[in-house]
This record gives C-alpha cells, structure tokens and sequence, in this order.
C-alpha cells in the first residue's frame, strides 16, 4: 500500500453505490480497507451491466461498476448471521480505525455489528453508518434510492428547464455519491483528527438526505434570504438561466457550446469577441440571450471552440459521454487509466485528487471471487492456522 493514507484500516460491509464510492476513494489513496461480502448474499453491482470483456467478441461476466467501486480492496467472505463469523469481525475491530455500514437503522442491532457492541470492543473505533435518512426523524425506517432522497432534499424539483416543467430524472446519483460516498470519506477522516486530538473514536450518522440537502446553498438560500413572499423561478434564478451569458446554446452542427461568461470582465469581453453591442440590441429590443443564441448557430461547436478557448471568455464545448475520454484536457489529466482486472484490461475513470509527495495506489482489479483475500486476511491480521481456516471454511463462516 501506498498513498497519503497508509496505515489506515476500514472494515466495509456496505454496497452498491454509496458505501464502495467513498471507501474506493479511501483504498485508492492509501487505505487498507476489507470488504466484508458473503457468498450467500453478495454485493448487487456486481451484476450491474456493462461488464468487462477479454475482447470485442468475448461476452463480460464482470460488471464494469464491481470492478470500479471496489478496486484496490481487499475481499473477505463472512457470515455475520454465525457466532463464528461474529468472532472474526470482532477481532477485525480490535484492529481496525473505521467501520462503515449501510443498513436501514436496526440491522446492526440484530446483526451484533452495533456500534455501542463494537465500542466495548475497541474503544477508539470510528463508526461510519450510511442511512437514507438518518438515524433520527419520522422517515429514518422508510426504505429508498437516490431519486428519493435528492426529491425529499429538494433538488428533485431542480432537474426541470423551467418551474413550469416538469421535473426529469437526474442524470447523476448525488444523493449517493456525495451524501453516501463523499461525506462519509470526509467525515471518517475529520473523525481520525479528532481521534487524535482526544483519543477517542466515534459513531457518524451520514443521511444520504442530508448530503444530498447541503448542496442547495444556491437555490434554498435564496428562498430562505428572500422569505415566504419570495419563490423560487428556475429560469430566473442567476445559475440555472437568469443569466444570459451563462447558459448553453446550439450550434450550426447541433452540437452544443457551454457559456459561462458570469462576470463582467468575461461576458464583456465575451460580447466585443462577438461583436455584440449592447446599446443596438436594447434599440432594436432584442435580448442578449436571442442574440447569442442567434450568432452560436452560425458556426459548429469546433470552430467556435478554435476561435473562442483561448479568448479568456469561458466557452467551452458541452461533451456527449462518449466524446470526454478524447478531450485533451482530460487526457492530460490522466482521468482514464487502464487497470488489470484478472479477466483483462479495463479502462476506469482515474485519480481526481494530484499530491505532489504521495501517490495513489498502482490500481488493481476488484476481488472477482468473494473471499478471495480472506485467508490472507484471516492468517496475517489474526493469526489463524490453516486448519482453523480450512475449518470456517467448511462450516461455511467464510
């Protein structure tokens, strides 16, 4: 392992989305974290299409979303619901800086894996609980998705053009990512400076709800500044198409440029590159959003992109999915890596955070079989004989 966060261990039992977004984050840079999975009742993504295939005409066993959310963790088969397997998450405990699960308020409970249980245990433990609603409050047993959260939140109303409109799914899960995958990375590692600074570890109570909620400065805050009489207008509001020279507009080829000229110094400088005059179009009473619309059409998204990028107006082009990873900015990044996943080469999305000291982890491949690390894990963390191993093996703890 290598990374700014070597030396720190997380025991995973979460799933999906959420949980292995954030704690990938984790093992990415650094963290040794155990992904607690059983056989009898596996992690879903790992079904999710699309799947990783050999070649062109080789079909994919592997999802794509496994190997992604999981890579560079360590896979350990544990039956929870046998004393045994109780046994070794416990002694895993001892050991560990961070739990982190992802179970309706309860099941911890039933399951023996509660963090009051586990405080006895380790005192300086730190306990991470992933919930779509938070421990507390009249929705904390109602079960959901992200689409419920972020619409409970709020921002399920902003996925719309107009307030007129009806709102449209999202197109990114941020319920999941931000308020499951995110925060829980922020708070654990706030938690292990707090650790620190009084020796001791704690319980976080991270609501998908309430990550998903702390996202609406923008647009909550001004109805809260504005007061009951105000009411939020999408189309009018300084982001989401107030504002002329902030806005996506159409192209001669159908494509799209995305405008974000919001200042003066860039929409001025933006309107004279144009040769738009302010002073004729209020003559003439045409809008400036007409006008820009009017002129974008004239020419495609690439010679616009030619002429306007490096004009210091904040043009760019808006990419379809499948046109991103052949952006030389992203190329440049190195945001696609190509990891070794036991059944191939994948290409994934790669490392958003750049240390100049401490590197990443060189990333490998998600476990393909669940288990496949728990002898490693079981022999060199615990202690365990290969006849007491052989032996959960067979009473089907691991």
């Amino acid at each position: 392992m290598s990374g700014p966060l070597k030396g720190i261990r997380i025991l995973d039992t979460t799933s999906l989305f959420p949980g292995p977004y954030g704690m990938r984050l984790l093992a990415d840079y650094g963290a040794e974290v155990i992904k607690v999975e059983y056989k009898g009742k596996p992690d879903l993504s790992r079904y999710l299409p699309p799947f990783v295939k050999k070649g062109k005409k080789k079909k994919g066993k592997w999802s794509f979303f496994y190997h992604y959310l999981n890579r560079n963790k360590k896979n350990l088969s544990l039956n929870l619901r046998k004393p045994d397997g109780l046994k070794v998450f416990k002694e895993l405990t001892k050991i560990s800086d961070a739990i982190v699960v992802q179970f309706r308020p309860g099941v911890v409970e039933k399951l023996g894996i509660d963090y009051e249980s586990m405080k006895e245990i380790n005192p300086k433990i730190i306990y991470c609980s992933i919930t779509g609603y938070g421990e507390t409050g009249p929705y904390k047993y109602y079960p959901g998705h992200d689409l419920n959260y972020i619409s409970v939140a709020g921002l399920g109303s902003l996925n719309r053009k107009t307030s007129s409109d009806d709102p449209i799914l999202p197109g990114l899960q941020l319920a999941d990512i931000v308020g499951g995958g995110l925060y829980s990375v922020i708070a654990i590692l706030m938690a292990i400076i707090a650790r620190e600074n009084t020796g001791k570890g704690q319980f976080i109570d991270m609501s998908m709800t309430d990550g998903a909620f702390s996202l609406l400065a923008m647009p909550l805050g001004q109805y809260l500044a504005g007061g009951e009489e105000w009411k939020p207008v999408i189309e009018e509001m300084t982001l989401t198409g107030g504002t002329p020279s902030y806005q996506i507009f159409k192209t001669k080829d159908e494509k799209f440029l995305a405008v974000g000229a919001l200042e003066p110094k860039f929409h001025n400088k933006l309107y004279k590159e144009l040769s738009i005059d302010r002073n004729k179009l209020d003559k003439e009473n045409v809008s400036i959003k007409d006008a820009l619309e009017k002129t974008f059409k004239t020419k495609t998204q690439s010679e616009w992109v030619e002429e306007l990028i490096d004009k210091d107006v904040c043009v760019t082009a808006l990419h379809e999915i499948e046109e991103v990873p052949d952006n030389p900015q992203i190329r440049a990044r190195n945001l696609i890596i190509e990891v070794e996943t036991g059944d191939g080469i994948v290409k994934q999305l790669g490392f958003p955070i750049k240390f100049s000291n401490t590197k990443p982890n060189t990333p490998t491949g998600a476990a393909m079989k669940i288990g496949e690390h728990s002898k490693e894990i079981l022999r060199d963390l615990l202690g365990y004989s290969e006849e007491k191993i052989k032996s959960l093996k067979k009473k089907n703890v691991i």
